[in-house]
């Protein structure tokens, strides 16, 4: 019986990681959190999300941290944000939000750690 193949998700790998850090580096009174607005839905579920408020493009991590909010987009290698991505995330500077996208891991920390959301420094 053959396995069912897996897609490759790997800005899933990344936002693993970043999470880690994020437990390991992050200052105590942080909060980070996903919005699971992907995959696949039935047109009916998405007609109740969207109406309940859900907005495509949402960032990948979202963080608050002293009185701030930052969000972070996650690309592998080759990956450019889609264009309902960049329209949530200048709308979300424009409220005043500290937005970026970062591709691979290595991007991925050093943006939290000039947001000064990850204490010492990552060496790749």
């Amino acid at each position: 019986m053959a396995m069912p193949r897996r897609r490759k998700r790997p800005e899933d790998v990344i936002q693993r990681a970043v999470l880690e850090h994020l437990r390991l580096r992050a200052p105590r009174t942080a909060y980070w959190f996903h919005v699971a607005n992907g995959g696949g839905r039935s047109p009916i579920e998405a007609a109740i999300l969207k109406g309940l408020g859900v907005r495509a493009g949402i960032p990948d991590l979202i963080v608050i941290y002293a009185g701030k909010t930052y969000g972070l987009e996650f690309k592998a290698d080759g990956s450019k944000p889609t264009k309902l991505q960049l329209e949530a995330q200048d709308a979300m500077r424009v409220a005043g939000a500290e937005v970026a996208v970062a591709v691979g891991l290595d991007a991925a920390l050093r943006q939290l750690e000039q947001w000064q959301l990850l204490r010492g420094r990552h060496e790749s």
